[in-house]
């Protein structure tokens, strides 16, 4: 009964839940109107634009590995009221942030042909690609200081801001993909690199918003841009031992989809079309586990970080149903929604017959990725057991997931809806792994922020 009577939690874990959620939609839809309008064009750009984007997920989910394994920190540290340990925090991801990003464009840059060959052979959706990463590299550092900085500022309780400057960013790309894309109020037609302009000029509407806040107006932690020379040398191990794992787990992770895109891209640009359809809709149906999970994370943080650890547990168990209950609404809305997302697309037959397996497969796994994400990316993390976390990501993504995945598609030849469950079957084996560590109480570790 304390499951369902506990208005305090809900109210705690909602208030950060719905914003991150509704921030994440938003994110979506944006990438929902690029693949729509793009889609338009045929399915070599749609294509282009897909694998193109593959090469920027890793990217993106590095920079929420940096993020996140630091927010694990500032979350204990916002409640132990330990603002200098937070800062240096900051001021440690900041640093690895932008030499990430720098390591990221360079490729972008100077070697986009070859980063197009890493996911397909077919020469006509390489040039699609090159085109797009033609405008879209200085994308890397924009996405990834705004990207960061969103995260610590949710982890002390600041959610609003990231919501609205989301919102202000949909309209910036939707407005300016559909001018440059097909040329309209004058402006030339560029297809492909209209796409890119346009979430370019987005991603620059985000990094103005969110970091100039940040560094000039935010007023509860303070940080300003001469943080970043002070001297973090008394915090760079646990920062290591805390965050380092975090980001080699969401970095493997990365590279897993990177391989899963790679098998992809080689069984037919079919495949991948379908694929692109079915991601979007996967997003947006579980946009929700996503909010939760990072307020898992956050509350479990908030939680440990006042010395509760009893209070801790029993919050980590209600997290746990909410993920089963979320997970099985999210497969629900997937089938539901599957055959009009479908019908949205200039797509041919076999495309469409592709996606609907996927959609199917899609639905059942869902159940089984809310259920171990807002377990080992939410509460677990939060509790500092990163470690053991990286441990598990390691061994059944590469182990299970990408190894079956590529037999099942490139060997065996089995329908999309298998290849699809091999690819992801990581998601159920994680499921009832997060489930032992949680009974254990092994997941509370301690962290001391010492100054």
């Amino acid at each position: 009964m304390g499951l369902i009577r506990d208005k305090e939690f809900y109210r705690q874990t909602m208030a950060i839940a719905i914003p991150i959620a509704l921030q994440n939609m938003i994110t979506i839809g944006v990438n929902l109107m690029d693949n729509v309008m793009v889609g338009s064009l045929g399915e070599d750009v749609l294509s282009g634009t897909s694998l193109a984007n593959q090469y920027i997920s890793i990217f993106h989910i590095c920079c929420m590995g940096l993020g996140m394994g630091t927010s694990v920190l500032t979350a204990r540290f916002w409640g132990m009221r330990n603002i200098d340990a937070l800062k240096k925090s900051i001021t440690l991801m900041l640093r690895f942030c932008i030499g990430l990003a720098i390591l990221f464009m360079l490729p972008a840059f100077f070697l986009p042909g070859v980063l197009m060959r890493l996911y397909t052979p077919e020469d006509a959706v390489i040039a699609q690609g090159i085109l797009y990463y033609h405008w879209i590299w200085p994308c890397f550092l924009l996405q990834g200081l705004s990207l960061t900085c969103t995260i610590v500022l949710r982890s002390v309780g600041q959610v609003c801001l990231p919501l609205y400057t989301s919102i202000g960013a949909f309209f910036v790309n939707v407005f300016f993909n559909y001018i440059f894309i097909f040329g309209k109020f004058g402006m030339p037609r560029m297809e492909i690199q209209g796409a890119a302009l346009g979430t370019l000029l987005a991603r620059l509407f985000e990094f103005v918003v969110i970091c100039g806040y940040f560094f000039w107006k935010e007023k509860e932690i303070r940080y300003r841009i001469h943080d970043l020379w002070e001297k973090c040398g008394s915090l760079l191990t646990e920062y290591i031992n805390i965050g380092l794992p975090v980001f080699i787990s969401d970095a493997l992770l990365a590279l897993g989809n990177s391989a899963v895109a790679m098998v992809m891209g080689r069984i037919g640009k079919t495949f991948v079309s379908a694929n692109s359809i079915t991601f979007i809709t996967q997003q947006l149906s579980t946009v929700m586990i996503q909010g939760i999970c990072q307020a898992g994370c956050i509350v479990t943080g908030h939680t440990l970080g006042r010395g509760e650890r009893e209070e801790a547990q029993k919050q980590a168990w209600k997290f746990l149903w909410l993920g089963i209950g979320i997970g099985a609404l999210a497969g629900v809305i997937i089938l539901l929604i599957s055959d009009t997302v479908i019908g949205f697309y200039n797509i041919t037959e076999e495309t469409k017959a592709i996606a609907r397996q996927l959609m199917r497969a899609i639905s059942l796994i869902v159940v089984f990725q809310s259920m171990n994400s807002i377990m080992m990316k939410g509460v677990l993390r939060g509790g500092g057991d990163t470690k053991f976390l990286m441990a598990a990501d390691i061994l059944f993504l590469w182990i299970a997931s990408v190894p079956l995945g590529a037999l099942a598609g490139l060997v065996w030849e089995l329908p999309a809806f298998w290849v699809y469950f091999f690819l992801k079957i990581d998601q159920i084996i994680k499921s009832f792994w997060c489930v032992f560590r949680l009974r254990s109480g092994k997941w509370m570790k301690g962290i001391h922020g010492k100054g």
